[in-house]
């Protein structure tokens, strides 16, 4: 999940176009991009997901990727980057082995500088896997490419065992308001307030497949996994956002409530137990707090949450200190307050790592660095929060981060423009 800086209004609403002239109804959340800006990269690129050409295969501080257009969104898939532009057009680069990238990357060393997607309409988000991505556009529908796997390798797409190296539509009855991605499986919010899953269910990150069915969907196959469809949470439930770890998801509700569903195997979804979760939990560590949440992200084995109030929480698992809470603070089974920052208003989270972007256009790191994700130049693990700098970032404002496998991408925007 990446990290954006955001205000805390939520808009769920259609916008349509002036009156006397044919209404076309266009998707609005907040999860959309409005601050158009640069991408700066860092970390690991052996398969070109920094986007610098044949000879980068390492950054330690944050470079600049050449785009034709200013960007409004950014994405780390597992091994591939995707950047969306101010004109609703979508570019990616790394990994393009299952089709990651939507586009023809047989021209040698294409994979590895940006390339434009070849979609008709106006996206205005995208999220992205370990192999597939989504676009979603302007009048809420949905496009994917690549494919979903489980533990046992490819499951396909949108039918079994069969990927796409170009976009396809997402078949969905009703009009899509937001999505987000995890390792293998697809979250898609509805205009109506219905959370729609697609993908690998193994560790039950859809949150509608019984355990037994899990597997490659059990006697129903995998069409029960590719096809999307709605998510039954009990009483009459508005879902307004959802957000993704690498195997389990989070839905908030108009009325504030938490839900969560997949692996929380160190308590990253904040249950007292540590068993897989196949249908959604009312997960009352975030009911009891009298907190306003905002945001939420997932790494592998933890996660972050935000306040209305700008303070980050971590919870799960503590080794490489991606929790940001310091040496023998534990593992933790409820939001425990991050400190040593400003007030943020977006974060994300790698496989290992954490990042909160401030309100003021900072933006902070912890965990992992081995893969030199944290911008400090250095591959040593930091266990609280460090402020990243370096050169690409002097006189400019981080506006959101997005982390991978083993890079990082952030969009930037000159303070002047601020």
């Amino acid at each position: 999940m990446p990290a954006r800086r955001t205000t805390n209004k939520r808009k769920s609403e259609p916008i349509v176009e002036d009156e006397g002239v044919p209404k076309k109804l266009k998707v609005s959340h907040r999860s959309h991009g409005k601050e158009a800006g640069q991408v700066l990269v860092l970390g690991q690129g052996d398969v070109g997901q920094l986007g610098l050409g044949d000879d980068i295969y390492e950054k330690k501080k944050p470079a600049l990727v050449p785009l034709p257009e200013k960007i409004v969104q950014v994405m780390a898939g597992g091994m591939h980057t995707v950047c969306l532009s101010d004109t609703g057009h979508v570019y990616t680069f790394g990994c393009n082995d299952e089709g990651a990238l939507g586009r023809d990357t047989t021209e040698e060393g294409s994979d590895k500088v940006p390339g434009k997607v070849l979609l008709t309409e106006k996206v205005v988000q995208v999220s992205a896997g370990d192999s597939h991505t989504a676009a979603l556009t302007e009048d809420g529908k949905v496009f994917i490419w690549g494919t979903f796997r489980d533990s046992n390798g490819v499951i396909g797409l949108l039918a079994p065992m069969i990927q796409s190296l170009s976009p396809v539509k997402v078949p969905m009855p009703e009009t899509v308001v937001k999505i987000a991605s995890g390792n293998d499986h697809l979250v898609l919010v509805t205009l109506d307030g219905n959370l729609y899953t697609s993908g690998n269910a193994q560790q039950g990150q859809l949150g509608r497949v019984p355990q037994r069915s899990s597997d490659r969907g059990g006697r129903q196959g995998l069409m029960r996994l590719l096809l999307p469809q709605i998510v039954k949470i009990k009483g009459k439930v508005h879902i307004i956002d959802a957000f993704c770890g690498a195997y389990f998801t989070f839905a908030l509700t108009k009325d504030g409530h938490v839900y969560g569903f997949g692996l929380t195997n160190y308590h990253q979804l904040g249950t007292k137990n540590v068993e897989l979760c196949f249908n959604p939990v009312l997960l009352t560590c975030f009911k009891n707090s009298g907190t306003t949440w905002v945001d939420f992200a997932g790494g592998q084995h933890h996660s972050l949450c935000l306040d209305a109030e700008g303070q980050v929480y971590s919870l799960g698992r503590e080794e490489y200190g991606r929790l940001g809470l310091g040496r023998g603070s534990g593992e933790k089974s409820e939001p425990t307050p991050v400190m040593g920052m400003e007030p943020a208003g977006g974060l994300t989270c790698g496989a290992t790592v954490s990042y909160a972007v401030t309100r003021e256009g900072s933006v902070y790191a912890w965990g992992m660095g081995t893969n030199m994700q944290l911008g400090t130049g250095m591959d040593d693990d930091e266990w609280n929060p460090v402020k990243m700098t370096g050169k690409q970032l002097e006189n400019r404002a981080v506006v959101m981060v997005s982390s991978g496998g083993q890079h990082t991408v952030l969009l930037v925007k000159d303070k002047q423009e601020s």
